[in-house]
């Protein structure tokens, strides 16, 4: 970044400089062409006031160069009639010199009394110029002066101009380069600081964009935590159930256990093989749904069909706790991705049930308020602590571990719940009261 600042700086500089340079010459130049308009026309009004070309002895005059009353290392004058004959020079044969009155200038003179015109010589690359003046006795008298073009003046100068901008360019680069040090340095101790809390940055437009940053490190090193500790609890989680189906098999292998207490080892094999399944499957599902980027399937469902169901397939787990199992309602459309919308209302009502007490009940119902299609499942269980509210959506979280392992329950069922919430942009709230029960409503 510092290297990229550096060589965009040196561009900017030298284009400054460059067109600094050129403007300037440029603007001197105009100066200076001006000023020489004025010199002529200033010594022409001069030479008007003499009276020396109103006579007419002066006529006809042969200079060749070397007339000392007019003699001049700086201005070439030249007298001509209304006819554009030219009757005195002080630089030429008059006889060998061609009418004159097609010159810009002359014409200009007879018309409005004077004239002015620039003539470039590319031979001696030279520019010519000319100021004529209308006299009294209607003749023209006229001088002019040569001086350089700006294109000479330029290659003249050019190794001076280049010296120069060589010298300004090092000078602005070395400038540029502490600048962009000074520049970048409270950058990099911000960026140093990512953890800290305190001190505000140098830069105030900074402020929003370190505030991003920070919050955006934080959510990462947050997710990472949230990564390990997930890690954690899978390793915790599957080992439980994998330990015990090893040391049963193990008593099986050696035949430390008659047939009877082999038939219980069976089961207890199984229960664990179910628990270690059920995990798996909530595991990989959790998996998918951390995944948003992933094509999801949406399309019109209705709550209340999706609902019942689920109900109807979970009435057995319902029963062999003698729970009352019910669902209620009015037919609500959602967009919405059905196998991910029956997997939330069943991980709610398997919830409901497995934390409920015997002959408790868990009602099930869809209604619409304010245009929004609401999902409620409400339970007569143990209900939830207010302190521990907060974190039941978290993975592997449970409020009560020990019956939680003993109905079969993963600990993920309401992190999947949330996940599938935030896929479908709805709405989750609970209410619960410890001995009462729960209500889980998700606004669509």
């Amino acid at each position: 970044m510092k290297q990229q600042i550096n060589i965009r700086l040196g561009l900017v500089s030298l284009i400054a400089i460059v067109t600094t340079v050129i403007s300037i010459t440029l603007i001197y130049y105009n100066l200076f062409q001006q000023q020489v308009r004025n010199d002529l026309k200033e010594t022409t009004l001069l030479l008007a006031e003499t009276k020396v070309f109103q006579n007419p002895g002066l006529s006809g005059k042969k200079t060749n160069g070397t007339s000392e009353d007019f003699k001049s290392g700086k201005f070439r004058i030249t007298w001509i009639n209304e006819e554009g004959t030219v009757l005195f020079d002080n630089d030429a044969e008059i006889s060998k010199m061609t009418n004159h009155l097609d010159r810009p200038e002359i014409q200009a003179a007879l018309k409005y009394g004077y004239g002015e015109s620039t003539r470039h010589s590319d031979t001696m690359n030279m520019d010519t110029f000319y100021y004529a003046l209308l006299l009294d006795n209607h003749t023209i008298l006229r001088l002019s002066t040569q001086a350089r073009t700006i294109g000479s003046i330029l290659v003249t100068a050019l190794p001076v101009i280049i010296l120069i901008v060589i010298i300004i360019l090092l000078g602005c680069i070395l400038i540029g380069h502490l600048l962009t040090r000074q520049l970048m340095k409270p950058l990099e101790e911000m960026a140093g600081n990512l953890d800290g809390s305190s001190g505000s940055p140098v830069y105030k437009e900074l402020e929003p964009f370190m505030t991003t940053i920070r919050s955006q490190h934080e959510d990462i090193l947050a997710a990472v935590k949230s990564r390990q500790d997930f890690t954690a609890n899978i390793s915790h989680e599957l080992k439980t159930p994998i330990s015990a189906i090893s040391g049963y098999a193990e008593l099986i292998e050696t035949r430390m256990v008659d047939a009877e207490t082999s038939i219980y080892i069976a089961g207890q094999i199984r229960h664990n093989a179910a628990r270690l399944l059920s995990l798996v499957t909530d595991i990989i599902q959790l998996s998918e749904l951390d995944h948003w980027e992933l094509p999801r399937s949406f399309e019109t469902t209705d709550l209340l069909a999706a609902a019942r169901e689920c109900v109807a397939n979970l009435k057995p787990m319902a029963a062999q706790k003698s729970i009352n199992l019910s669902c209620s309602g009015i037919p609500a459309a959602i967009n919405a991705e059905p196998r991910l919308i029956r997997e939330l209302i069943d991980n709610l009502v398997q919830n409901g049930i497995r934390y409920n007490k015997e002959k408790g009940s868990v009602d099930v119902s869809v209604s619409i308020l304010d245009s929004h299609p609401i999902l409620s499942v409400k339970d007569t269980g143990i209900g939830i602590p207010a302190d521990q509210q907060d974190r039941v959506f978290e993975r592997f979280y449970r409020v009560d571990k020990s019956r939680s392992r003993e109905t079969g329950g993963t600990g993920l069922g309401l992190a999947i719940v949330k996940h599938i919430a935030q896929i479908h942009s709805a709405e989750i709230s609970l209410h619960s009261v410890p001995g009462k029960g729960t209500q889980i409503r998700v606004r669509f």
